[in-house]
């Protein structure tokens, strides 16, 4: 009877530290909001007058609010910019506890220079998308390919589509890659991606002040248990090893949150297909306001060339 009780006890105090770690990591309440964040954060301190007028250009654009259901049922909730009609399609994916805003009001304005079409998707558990679990990529990857399929549907399977992803984001259109990606879908833009989600929750947990190697079974077990997940079904270096879809890492120097050797890792996974370039001195996330005419001339860049090789391929 006492080892029952014991083992009761050691069985409540795992599941407990489990939850724990599952609020912590992967629970979002759902703000239900679609107004611009606060940009008063330390971060952007010496891009605010940057900051502050590409959002303003965002938010004095036209858009649509757009709803599609997950595969799950969730409604994932975004916002389409028209530019013109045949145009390619950029679809966007923010990163962990952001939003489109932060991560893509100048990355909107790149588009718009492009000519593109614009789609600003909430990932889900932010924003206005349903959902209370943030998978690191896990399940958003899923979500990409409804985005995809509803862009086919509504514009046509000719279209054009370029995806981009900031943080987790990026991570999520790269775990993507090995879905089976339709054709239509042209080129992968990466800013600041993670290697793995364990690799991003064990550096981050450690800049708590937990033992990475401690608390990981106590992550992994609270993933599976309260967020039905598996953390390490994939990751951003498995997935692109073998995709055939171009893809363009971008990655600050100083980024103290995703060290630029994750993407240099992810690039060394399929060198035949992606293209790496760093940033000096630019933080998380901040490479396009750090240096804007080189990061518009790399993904202008990339994307014609991208283009061409499509418009060859067609070529009998």
């Amino acid at each position: 009877m006492l080892f029952l009780m014991l083992l009761c006890v050691l069985l409540a105090a795992v599941l407990g530290v489990s939850y724990y770690a599952y609020r912590k990591a992967f629970f979002a309440s759902g703000s239900d909001s679609d107004e611009v964040p606060d940009l008063e954060r330390p971060r952007f301190d010496p891009y605010q007058d940057y900051v502050r007028m590409a959002c303003d250009l965002l938010r004095s654009r036209p858009c649509e609010s757009v709803c599609i259901r997950s595969q799950e049922g969730l409604k994932l909730w975004g916002r389409y910019y028209h530019q013109q009609d045949g145009a390619p399609l950029d679809i966007c994916f923010h990163g962990y506890r952001s939003s489109p805003w932060l991560d893509f009001c100048g990355g909107a304005e790149l588009s718009r220079q492009l000519g593109h079409n614009l789609l600003l998707a909430d990932q889900r558990a932010h924003g206005k998308s349903e959902g209370h679990t943030i998978a690191f990529g896990i399940r958003e990857r899923w979500d990409v390919m409804s985005w995809i399929e509803y862009a086919l549907d509504r514009f046509g399977p000719d279209t054009k589509i370029f995806l981009y992803g900031v943080s987790m984001g990026a991570s999520t259109v790269l775990m993507a890659s090995d879905l089976g990606l339709p054709a239509a879908v042209k080129g992968i833009v990466a800013d600041c991606p993670y290697s793995a989600p364990k690799d991003i929750i064990l550096r981050v947990a450690e800049h708590w002040g937990y033992a990475p190697k401690l608390i990981w079974p106590f992550v992994k077990l609270g993933a599976r248990v309260y967020g039905g997940f598996d953390v390490q079904e994939t990751d951003a270096c498995r997935a692109v090893t073998d995709t055939q879809t171009p893809i363009l890492l971008l990655h600050g120097q100083a980024d103290r949150f995703v060290p630029c050797q994750m993407s240099e890792q992810i690039c060394r996974a399929n060198p035949q297909r992606v293209r790496y370039f760093t940033f000096p001195n630019a933080g998380h996330g901040l490479s396009l306001p750090s240096n804007p005419d080189r990061y518009q001339r790399l993904v202008s860049e990339f994307v014609s060339r991208a283009l061409d090789e499509d418009e060859a391929a067609d070529i009998p």
